[in-house]
């Protein structure tokens, strides 16, 4: 026999259920609606800007060279009119903004802000570069090589992650293989110095696998006592050792390789193909790590491990192993990563040279979603800030240095404040795991 008050019991919960779904979906929609918002009064403010201060203050052409002297296929400069150009993307601008308010919520917020950001970009570089002329292969040349850094620590963080090892010792092994690389390449040259920095950045990543995996110490608190570690020894022996004796710190730096045929094809080829070791290393890696991750059974097993510790272990993973593995390739990567700094920029080391680099990296991870590909696609956007404030100091902008120097760091802000949304982690992400 039916008993009417549990009837009403099960009935009130049922519409209790349906109400807190309901009331889920309401807040969702309602903070759709405000990101959307939100969204179209930046572009609105970017249209206004750009038209008042890029349009206004415009009154010749732009000339982008696309051609080096002495190319086998020479191709016309790009001559860009500034005034109308800026207008152009300020009208874009207002219409994307417009669209927003005019359809409540719009579906890919983050992905239309980025592409309203990237053009207020380019009206900026014409405005720049109004009644002047620079070169933009050669900027855009430059783009990949200060991404490599990027790139590499980017690439080390996915490879820690992916096994739900937070590496936050990125910047400091990225230091410790500069340094090695430098002093290493002074005495037995560039090739050595390479082997020295990949072997000294593949040893403080078994460091830090030891202290997170099998100590299970803090992950942030044991990245950043290897960050401290590094500045100390490198600061402390760049100062008491390098400076007295010269001869360990001059490394020869590895020239670029043009790779014939491919380096003549306008505008590509001298980006792609006429880089040193480094960024052909880089790319190579990436392509490597990509395949490895996502079309091999040992990177299946890697990503479980990141997801679900405990549930591969049951299936026969050692997941112990499977992180000391991945954080120790991720600290030889990060080796090579920092010997770019000597031997594939300057060829001698000075004190903290990597400049947040290691950091960016992680800005960039999460901005590729945990994506070998994504990371390289995010630092190829600082490694453009970083460029194209070099570019602009030599054009001579009325913008001050210092807040040129700035740009690497203020996109970092931009992209990690929400311009592609919302990012998920790997689910263990930074919880040590014990072996029941």
């Amino acid at each position: 026999m039916a008993v009417p008050g549990q009837d009403q019991t099960a009935g009130g919960s049922a519409r209790t259920s349906t109400e807190s779904s309901t009331g889920a979906e309401r807040a969702v929609e309602l903070s759709r609606r405000r990101q959307t918002l939100i969204t179209g009064w930046v572009l609105l403010l970017l249209a206004v800007f750009v038209a008042v201060i890029f349009g206004l203050g415009s009154s010749g052409n732009a000339t982008f060279r696309l051609a080096f002297a002495g190319d086998a296929f020479a191709i016309p400069n790009l001559v860009i009119p500034s005034a109308p150009y800026a207008y152009a993307v300020a009208a874009i601008l207002a219409f994307l903004g417009a669209r927003h308010f005019v359809q409540g919520a719009v579906r890919w917020t983050g992905i239309l802000l980025g592409v309203g950001l990237l053009l207020a970009v380019t009206a900026f570089l014409v405005w720049a570069t109004d009644d002047k002329s620079f070169s933009l292969t050669g900027m855009l040349q430059a783009t990949l090589v200060r991404a490599v850094p990027i790139a590499l620590g980017a690439l080390v963080g996915v490879l820690c992650e992916r096994v739900a090892v937070v590496n936050i010792a990125i910047e400091g092994m990225l230091l410790a293989g500069a340094f090695a690389g430098a002093v290493v390449g002074s005495l037995v040259g560039g090739v050595g110095g390479l082997a020295a920095a990949i072997v000294v950045g593949g040893l403080f990543g078994l460091l830090l696998a030891v202290l997170v995996v099998t100590y299970r110490v803090d992950q942030i608190i044991a990245g950043v006592a290897i960050n401290l570690l590094v500045l100390g020894l490198t600061s402390y022996a760049s100062s008491q050792v390098l400076t007295k004796y010269r001869f360990l710190n001059n490394a020869p730096v590895f020239q670029s390789i043009d790779i014939p045929f491919l380096s003549d094809i306008p505008v590509v080829g001298p980006i792609l193909f006429r880089q040193n070791l480094f960024v052909y290393g880089a790319l190579i890696m990436v392509a490597i790590a990509t395949y490895y991750l996502f079309y091999t059974r040992s990177g299946l097993r890697a990503r479980a491990v990141g997801e679900h510790p405990e549930a591969a272990d049951t299936l026969g993973i050692n997941v112990y192993k499977v992180r000391y593995i991945n954080v120790v390739i991720g600290g030889m990567v990060a080796g090579f990563g920092g010997a770019w700094f000597t031997l594939g920029s300057v060829g001698r080391f000075d004190d903290n040279m990597t400049g947040g680099r290691g950091f960016i990296g992680l800005a960039a991870m999460i901005f590729g979603r945990w994506h070998p590909l994504g990371a390289l696609a995010a630092a190829l956007v600082f490694g453009f800030a970083d460029s194209l404030q070099q570019k602009l100091a030599i054009l001579q902008t009325p913008i001050p240095s210092e807040f040129l120097a700035m740009a690497p760091y203020l996109a970092t802000i931009v992209l990690v404040a929400g311009v592609v949304g919302r990012a998920r982690a790997p689910a263990a992400d930074g919880k040590p795991y014990v072996k029941n």
